[in-house]
């Protein structure tokens, strides 16, 4: 991926997207091969250089792997653990920190009025959402996401996608999208990549590509 580039990966289930985001952010060691990631292979990393490498590596999971027992602010403050001491984290957790922050990450999803809410109160789409803020908070120069939008209505889904493709148009970040709406993949990527079998069966710019390309690739019939 070259910087500032938007890059979506199709597929059906178990084509292998979700296990080429968990190797790119270093939670799954690849058995064959190599990765690179920031110019760092993270399976060699260890210790604080992992941690940096991570702390510029901004993820939303598919499970979203937020805690529901925690209130909103803590959940979104969660993205930015990796350039807080150890001491500072502890105390967030008393005495929330940074919030004025959070509740402007949380107004561009539409959340502001949630912020000391517990996360379990919320509906699938808004703990969608609280993930998002959770990345904007964090500021990451790569931003991996797998399924941001799969509970989101057309309009969310479009402003989920502008803002996670964010670092990739103003700063020279980039983005790497697992996403099942062809159209979005169209709107929002400048590639698009297809998955079959964990192997890459497609690979080219999203501006050569149409609707029926990827409804085709996917075998839809309408």
């Amino acid at each position: 991926m070259a910087a500032g580039e938007r890059v979506a990966v199709v597929g059906a289930s178990g084509a292998g997207k979700s296990t080429l985001l968990n190797v790119l952010n270093g939670t799954v060691v690849p058995t064959a091969g190599t990765v690179e990631v920031l110019g760092r292979d993270p399976s060699a990393l260890r210790g604080r250089e992992l941690r940096q490498v991570r702390a510029r590596t901004g993820t939303v999971h598919q499970h979203l792997e937020l805690t529901g027992a925690l209130r909103v602010v803590h959940n979104v403050n969660a993205g930015r653990l990796g350039s807080w001491s150890a001491a500072r984290a502890a105390w967030s957790l008393l005495r929330p920190q940074g919030v004025p922050e959070v509740r402007a990450a949380l107004d561009r999803v539409g959340l502001a009025d949630r912020v000391f809410e517990r996360t379990d109160r919320l509906s699938g789409g808004q703990r969608q959402r609280v993930a998002l803020a959770r990345l904007l908070v964090q500021r990451p120069d790569l931003v991996l996401a797998d399924e941001p939008a799969s509970a989101l209505d057309p309009a969310l889904a479009d402003l989920a996608l502008e803002l996670l493709g964010e670092p990739a148009r103003s700063r020279g970040g980039a983005l790497l999208v697992c996403l099942h709406d062809p159209a979005l993949a169209l709107r929002h990527c400048d590639r698009v990549v297809g998955l079959l079998d964990g192997r890459v069966a497609l690979d080219a710019p999203a501006t050569s590509l149409t609707l029926a390309d990827l409804e085709r690739f996917y075998g839809v019939v309408r």
